[in-house]
């Protein structure tokens, strides 16, 4: 149950990073989805591919408070959360 809640967050966040990212999002809502991803990356210990992919997200939502991320970087990691998400929902 947990992991189908953690892909149905991946999902939603990878959604936000490839069709969002050129919006202006209020700076709470960034911070909260970068810290739950940098803490679900710890929760993976960095062990494994996906939790790096985790971290960079969380980084990078955390980045779009500050500074405007080129886009083929946030599409890139967006495709990656899909692609992990729909691997935790198989």
């Amino acid at each position: 149950m947990l992991l189908k809640i953690l892909g149905g967050f991946d999902l939603i966040s990878g959604a936000i990073l490839i069709f969002g990212s050129s919006f202006d999002w209020p700076w709470k809502f960034l911070w909260v989805i970068g810290i739950l991803l940098i803490l679900k990356a710890c929760f993976g210990m960095l062990k494994d591919f996906a939790s790096w992919i985790d971290l960079l997200s969380g980084v990078v939502f955390l980045a779009l408070i500050i500074i405007s991320i080129p886009k083929f970087i946030a599409i890139i990691l967006g495709v990656l959360l899909i692609q992990k998400a729909i691997m935790s929902f198989l």
